[in-house]
C-alpha cells in the first residue's frame, strides 16, 4: 500500500532551509522515501495558506512514520522549525 507525505510550508530562513533540506534528504534513504515533486504552488480554488509543497512517496504508511519519528529525522526538527513554518500530512492509498 503506497503512502505519500505531503509537506506544506512557508519559508522563514533560506539559509537554514538549505541546511535542513540537504540533511533531511539524507535521512529518507534508509526508509525508501523519494521526492516526487516540490516547489511553489498556485491556488486554483480556495484560500492558500502555504506557498510551497512537497510530495514524498514511501512504500508503506509504516515506513513513512518510521522515517518521521526516527532519531535521525527528529534531530532536524529544531532546524526545520527555524527554516520554515510547515505542516506534514500522510495520504495512504487504499
Amino acid at each position: 500500500m503506497s503512502c505519500y507525505l505531503v509537506v506544506e510550508s512557508n519559508i522563514l530562513d533560506t539559509e537554514k532551509l538549505a541546511q535542513y533540506s540537504q540533511q533531511a534528504a539524507q535521512t529518507l534513504k534508509d526508509y525508501g522515501g523519494k521526492f516526487l515533486i516540490k516547489g511553489a504552488v498556485q491556488a486554483l480554488h480556495g484560500e492558500q495558506t502555504f506557498a510551497n509543497k512537497a510530495v514524498i512517496a514511501f512504500a508503506s504508511e509504516q515506513l513513512a512514520k518510521d522515517w518521521y519519528f526516527s532519531d535521525a529525522y527528529q534531530a532536524l526538527t529544531e532546524l526545520r522549525n527555524q527554516a520554515m513554518d510547515s505542516q506534514f500530512q500522510l495520504i495512504t492509498s487504499q
